[in-house]
């Protein structure tokens, strides 16, 4: 199962972006589909999960300004984000884990897209 991230760049403190990610391969289901983050210098780290059932977590750090969004449909999961802070700029990383046409559990990471916030 392979993932493919979108959207990233280079954007204003205060302005939005939005991320978007598609699964594409053998899959049979897709559960829990995630947002990460990694800055430089620093480790990878949880942003938003959202389950099959469209129940939502996310990081303190961007409650209230992010919202991550699925298609179950088309298999895709977005990251709408607001208000958006220089210490937001990193790598965002796409993540899908779920079952496979041979019913094998699967965990995929996307390609990585580079957001910047700065003036």
């Amino acid at each position: 199962v392979q993932l493919q991230a979108s959207g990233g760049g280079l954007v204003q403190p205060g302005g939005s972006l939005t991320l978007s990610c598609a699964a594409s391969g053998s899959i049979f289901s897709i559960g829990r589909m995630a947002w990460y983050r990694q800055a430089p210098g620093k480790q990878r780290e949880l942003v938003a999960t959202i389950t099959s059932d469209s129940i939502r977590n996310y990081a303190d750090s961007v409650q209230g300004r992010f919202t991550i969004s699925r298609d179950n449909a088309k298999n895709t999961v977005s990251l709408q984000m607001n208000s958006l802070k220089p210490e937001d700029t990193a790598v965002y990383y796409c993540r899908a884990e779920g079952l496979n046409l041979r019913r094998v559990t699967f965990g995929s990471w996307g390609q990585g897209t580079q957001v910047t916030v700065s003036s």
